[in-house]
């Protein structure tokens, strides 16, 4: 095992220690019962305060809806231009593209026909002659004195 690994996982400290994590907990439950508390306290002796802090929580609440319900509605325009761009720009170039690549397909099938096979068979039959006159005549390299 490498020393320095082992040094360092020795250093290491918690990332955080145990009694923050208690405390926090114990924070937090301590404000949810303060909340509670109050709502209850309010309830008991100001229901007149109550009732309007009730009636300003719907009037949020109904303003957030309607926040939603538009940011909806923009999120409907923008999916149905999506739709509308891939169906008359996108779809054009895929056909275009699909055109082009049947183009090039028969492109490479002329060139494959009728230049590559003749250059092909002209070099075969080239090679054949070539060898045809080394076995008959040899190798004219050898017979060339120095």
């Amino acid at each position: 095992m490498n020393t320095d690994t082992t040094n360092y996982q020795a250093n290491r400290k918690k990332a955080v220690p145990t009694l923050y994590v208690v405390l926090g907990v114990v924070g937090i439950l301590l404000l949810v019962g303060l909340f509670i508390w109050g709502i209850l306290w309010l309830a008991s002796n100001s229901g007149p305060q109550l009732e309007a802090i009730r009636d300003i929580v719907i009037i949020a609440l109904a303003l957030e809806s309607c926040i939603f319900g538009v940011a909806f509605i923009l999120l409907l325009i923008m999916v149905i231009r999506l739709i509308n761009m891939i169906e008359f720009e996108v779809k054009p170039i895929l056909q275009k593209t699909n055109e082009t690549v049947g183009t090039i397909r028969g492109t490479t099938q002329f060139v494959s026909q009728n230049v590559v096979k003749p250059v092909t068979k002209a070099s075969s039959y080239m090679a054949g002659i070539r060898r045809g006159l080394t076995v008959l005549l040899g190798n004219p390299r050898r017979n060339l004195h120095d």
